[in-house]
């Protein structure tokens, strides 16, 4: 199914949602946006397949806030996400569509964030919850809670969590969800497992599946440059230096964001305006006119606005701001490089954005190739090669007999000569525009381009002792001298005692995207937690995360340690995924052994826990000759010794 409409008007939304998708820039609805929406208003189940970067959050997102009550400070709707990076995104995006419904709150609950931070969010109330299951479950066993005014349950990307082993604690929280909710199912691909879900926790939903047919044009170069510095400085440095550069048009989100852009950039001695949906017709078709002559050289667009723009000098197309779906980007390139000409597309993506250039790449079918910042030398080099042009033009085009007499005066009263004068001439002309960048702005330039760094001369020690590891490390080892630790027996004797047993499946929230290795994370656990290199078992690295298999037996002490190390200024926050020390394993289905006869609509208990003493545990069990905690506790389930209670 994907029906075609022309407007957000046309799905029958509330008229708080018209006015916040116009100020986003959203004109017409996408194709799933199209076909999901009229289903949900009408609180029909769903199941949705489709790509990342189609714009499926805004499809479940919209029909949520149009059937919210937001005089019920209760969850009504709860969106399960795989990683915490989408719960946050997510979030953000109902916070942004929701921008004119009064005391509207959306809560990200996510690991690794503050158990007590979000205890008190949750007492104060939200109306959407977003998160991911492992949190979602800690929440739900603590009873802080409370999904008894549940509408609406999304899974978005359900693949992706079948794909991380979160599948069982999906279900699980499905099984402690009202019986009357909408459920809202979205999938990039629909494994059998996945159908299975759907066919147990659905009521006859409605199948939409969209295909990505979205492809560009084979003479645009794309480029994208992950953020880590200050993005206007960035763009001036990428302008500076980009070859056959004649115009370009640079898209940001918002209204506001392409007045304040332009303003900056003419500060910066640009020829730049502003384009978007607040102007005039005759402002617009003033500023396209200004362009298509050569009186401005930069535009800056929000998609509505640049709608059917075609002017052929436009050379580069800028994403300053990353688009919300992959088909706003195919239309924003499609600037440049039409009617055979050739372009250039730039993309600015920040870390947390990622996923998104994923999406773009497979949907268009294109690697989009990552590029540096221009270095200091480099903006130099395209500066001064600018200079001398202009200086040899001035000398072919103009007329220069009363110059030559000026030059020639100073040189007769200062007693100087000829390359002296034009030596200040030039530094006068480029004073307010220096050949040579300089400041602050450029100290990044290390960091951001390493391979530009000069190699240190290492100073030279007369005195071994004093040299640092770098350069004691050239001593053969067996020839260095070497200092007992004064706590090493105590230290060798803690690896002893972690080493015993069998290995334990840990996970810990660093991955790929924070350009973290296996180097990274055995330095990090040797270092931190005393367990040598030896003891520490496969690792896996995943995008948001990784795996790494340690002995059974790390003293909480140690865990505890591990869970504050930092890598690439990423806490590790490890816990153990399979019977590790940290905390026991989730809950899951006894599926096997659930007798036939059973009613599948009633609530099924969580598995049992192992205990140390060869018995089982189940939530809410007490330990035997344990009381029963005064006040009800929240959770009075056991715990082993010298363990630390699950969080």
């Amino acid at each position: 199914m994907t029906d075609s409409t022309d407007s957000f008007a046309a799905l029958q939304l509330p008229p708080f949602l018209l006015s916040a998708l116009a100020e986003v820039g959203y004109e017409t609805p996408s194709p799933i946006q199209a076909a999901c929406i009229p289903h949900l208003l009408a609180g029909s189940d769903l199941l949705g397949e489709a790509q990342t970067g189609t714009g499926k959050t805004a499809a479940f997102a919209l029909p949520v806030l149009a059937r919210l009550d937001a005089a019920v400070k209760a969850p009504q709707a709860l969106v399960l996400t795989p990683t915490r990076e989408l719960a946050i995104q997510v979030a953000e995006a109902f916070q942004k569509y929701a921008h004119h419904l009064p005391g509207f709150h959306v809560l990200p609950l996510y690991g690794g964030q503050s158990m007590i931070v979000q205890l008190r969010a949750l007492s104060r109330g939200a109306h959407v919850i977003v998160g991911t299951p492992g949190r979602i479950m800690d929440h739900l066993e603590r009873k802080s809670l409370a999904l008894d005014r549940l509408q609406t349950l999304v899974l978005d990307e359900a693949d992706e969590m079948l794909r991380m082993g979160f599948i069982d604690d999906v279900e699980w929280i499905l099984e402690h969800t009202p019986a009357t909710r909408q459920t809202a199912l979205f999938s990039a691909t629909m494994p059998e497992a996945i159908r299975r879900i759907a066919g147990r926790y659905q009521r006859d939903p409605q199948h939409v599946k969209i295909r990505a047919a979205t492809t560009t044009v084979a003479a645009i170069r794309q480029r994208y440059w992950q953020v880590r510095a200050d993005k206007l400085d960035a763009l001036t440095r990428m302008l500076e230096v980009e070859e056959d550069f004649e115009a370009a048009i640079i898209f940001v989100r918002t209204k506001t964001a392409t007045v304040d852009l332009a303003e900056k950039l003419e500060a910066r001695g640009y020829e730049a305006a502003a384009l978007n949906g607040d102007m005039t017709q005759g402002l617009r078709e003033q500023v396209i006119d200004r362009l298509k002559s050569g009186a401005l050289d930069i535009v800056v667009a929000t998609d509505v606005a640049a709608r059917g723009l075609d002017v052929p000098r436009i050379s580069h197309v800028i994403n300053y701001d990353i688009p919300y779906d992959t088909e706003a980007y195919v239309h924003r390139i499609g600037r440049t490089g039409r009617a055979g000409r050739t372009g250039s597309a730039i993309l600015f993506v920040s870390p947390r954005e990622m996923r998104m250039l994923k999406a773009i790449e497979h949907a268009t079918r294109q690697k989009i190739e990552p590029i540096s910042l221009p270095t200091k030398s480099e903006v130099a080099d395209r500066r001064v090669a600018q200079f001398k042009r202009q200086v040899l033009e001035v000398i072919e085009a103009e007329k220069l007999d009363f110059f030559f007499d000026v030059v020639r005066q100073i040189e007769d009263e200062a007693e100087i000569k000829p390359r002296e004068v034009a030596a200040a001439l030039a530094f006068l002309a480029q004073r307010d525009r220096p050949l040579q960048p300089e400041g602050g702005a450029w100290q990044e330039e290390a960091a951001e381009r390493p391979e530009a760094r000069a190699p240190r001369e290492k100073p030279h020690y007369s005195d071994r002792e004093k040299a640092p590891y770098s350069e004691r490390e050239k001593t053969p080892y067996a020839e260095r001298e070497k200092t007992a630790h004064p706590d090493r027996e105590e230290i060798l004797e803690k690896r002893r005692a972690a080493a015993q047993g069998r290995l334990v499946k840990f996970r810990i929230d660093v991955g790929r995207h924070q350009g973290v290795t296996p180097k990274d994370i055995v330095g990090a656990i040797a270092n931190e937690g005393g367990i040598e290199g030896r003891y520490i078992g496969q690792i896996h690295l995943f995008d948001d995360y990784s795996t790494v298999e340690l002995p059974a037996g790390i003293p909480p002490e140690t865990l505890a340690t591990l869970k504050r190390t930092r890598i690439r200024q990423s806490p590790l926050n490890i816990r153990a995924i399979e019977g590790g020390a940290e905390e026991a394993p989730r809950p899951v289905k006894p599926r096997a052994k659930r007798p036939p006869e059973r009613d599948e609509s009633a609530p099924r208990r969580p598995a049992a826990r192992s205990r140390p003493d060869g018995g089982s545990a189940r939530y809410g069990d007490r330990p035997p000759g344990k009381a029963k905690p005064a006040g009800g506790a929240k959770h009075a389930g056991w715990h082993a010794p010298g363990k630390p209670k699950k969080r």
